[in-house]
């Protein structure tokens, strides 16, 4: 019996850390190669339909999705290493990942999502680049401020299709 119930704690493991591997390649392709473009160097990141789907089933665990996938998306299309996306990044995946799972009503969830969004992306991001690359405030806050509704929206559509999807964890 307690070999059984390690294989199957093993199996559990071994599934969770697969389908974060496929949300994170999902990510990863959908932000490089399905571009949207809004305005300048502005898209709509559909890597951000897998991010809210996978922060409201996976909570904190799914932050290597947004994190990672990111990154690697932005080195698929011939980017630099966003490290301010990065940490944007990193700050509205620990955040929702802890909100989202403990959150029932989906109008909190969104309002969750678009307030910790904003501060990962308008502000963090926006601080980041001032500091390290010494662009203009107003501008980098401006241009944040439109990259913010351009990842929101997936990642909003993202946590209604999360409720729609079911994951075998």
């Amino acid at each position: 019996m307690n070999t059984d119930y390690r294989y199957n704690k093993h199996m559990k493991r071994n599934r969770k850390i697969a389908l974060l591997s496929l949300g994170i390649a999902l990510y990863a392709v959908l932000s490089a190669f399905i571009v949207i473009p809004i305005i300048n160097r502005i898209k709509l990141d559909l890597g951000y339909v897998v991010f809210g789907l996978y922060l409201n089933k996976f909570g904190i665990a799914a932050a290597p999705v947004g994190v990672i996938g990111c990154i690697l998306g932005n080195m698929l299309k011939g980017g630099s290493f966003p490290i301010a996306w990065a940490i944007g990044q990193l700050f509205i995946a620990l955040t929702l990942g802890f909100l989202l799972p403990k959150t029932r009503k989906l109008y909190m969830k969104f309002f969750y999502s678009i307030v910790m969004t904003f501060v990962g992306i308008a502000l963090i991001k926006t601080v980041l680049e001032v500091a390290l690359f010494q662009l203009p405030l107003y501008a980098k806050f401006l241009s944040n401020s439109v990259a913010f509704i351009a990842d929101v929206i997936p990642l909003l559509i993202g946590i209604v299709l999360s409720d729609k999807v079911r994951i075998h964890q």
